[in-house]
């Protein structure tokens, strides 16, 4: 049976929150609403994210900051550096931006932000408040996802969710976000026997492994929701998800497009934490 696939756009809903985000900040007026933004190296992709970011922060109102440091930066500077923004009362959110060079430890570096300016909610308490259901920042990606997943009427609660990766940075949190929403959420990765049987029984299946092209059709029930959290490049050098998106189409009933679907949903997230940095900052 074939059937028609609804290709969820992620860049026109991302359009929506910013605009709404826009007219928050102009409320908040005359307080200003900033993000620092670290980036150690010069990695292509990373340097493109964070224009992308920062394109979407000058869209909004948002006042950010670039640091560049050299690949060669130590930790002890890195560190310094985040120490300065922590105690700059004009710096609302501070964002480091990953993969780190291998010599750097990006758990210390992580660690050292200040938790009223963890807008990426990568830090231990954001991540363990999520247990109980009231983190202080949730992470941008798992928070783009439900947002998506809202915006599109699409029903969470009783729904089996498999999600394929268990990254601190999208699995783990993610599945703590879904089970707040009452889903029953199951998490698979390398070590999982099976993958298809879990993947068959899933009414949402969110994959972020990191592998061009890991999930076929063949691997998905009809009318399952696919969310596709990959960015890589195929063979040809083409950008491409974690998804065979043309083997999908006409068995899932939703699926996430890359590029267009999660990506800019993690960056209108990033900027609704930079205003949440800001509200903070005015209570204390």
């Amino acid at each position: 049976m074939q059937i028609n696939t609804k290709i969820i756009d992620g860049t026109k809903i991302a359009n929506v929150i910013k605009d709404n985000l826009a007219q928050e900040i102009k409320n908040l007026a005359p307080k200003n609403v900033s993000l620092a933004v670290i980036l150690i190296g010069d990695n292509s992709a990373s340097k493109i994210y964070i224009k992308n970011k920062q394109k979407a922060c000058d869209y909004v109102g948002i006042k950010s900051h670039i640091y560049v440091l050299p690949y060669n930066t130590n930790n002890q500077d890195i560190l310094d550096l985040i120490e300065v923004l922590n105690n700059d009362s004009n710096i609302n959110g501070i964002l480091v931006q990953l993969p780190l060079p291998q010599h750097i430890n990006q758990e210390l570096v992580i660690q050292a932000i200040d938790i009223k300016k963890d807008v990426d909610g990568f830090s231990k308490e954001s991540l363990g408040s999520l247990i109980i259901g009231n983190p202080f920042f949730t992470s941008c990606t798992p928070t783009g996802i439900i947002e998506l997943l809202k915006h599109e009427n699409i029903e969470i609660c009783g729904k089996k969710c498999v999600i394929v990766g268990r990254s601190n940075i999208v699995g783990k949190p993610l599945a703590l976000l879904l089970l707040n929403e009452n889903a029953t959420v199951v998490i698979c990765h390398s070590k999982t026997k099976n993958l298809k049987s879990e993947l068959m029984s899933a009414d949402i299946i969110i994959c972020a492994v990191g592998k061009a092209n890991f999930i076929t059709g063949d691997m998905i029930a009809p009318k399952s929701i696919v969310i596709d959290v990959g960015i890589n490049k195929d063979e040809n050098g083409k950008l491409c998800g974690d998804v065979n998106f043309n083997s999908c189409i006409g068995i899932a009933s939703y699926i996430t497009p890359v590029p267009g679907g999660v990506g800019p949903m993690t960056i209108a997230m990033l900027l609704k934490n930079c205003i949440k940095a800001a509200n903070i900052e005015r209570k204390f």
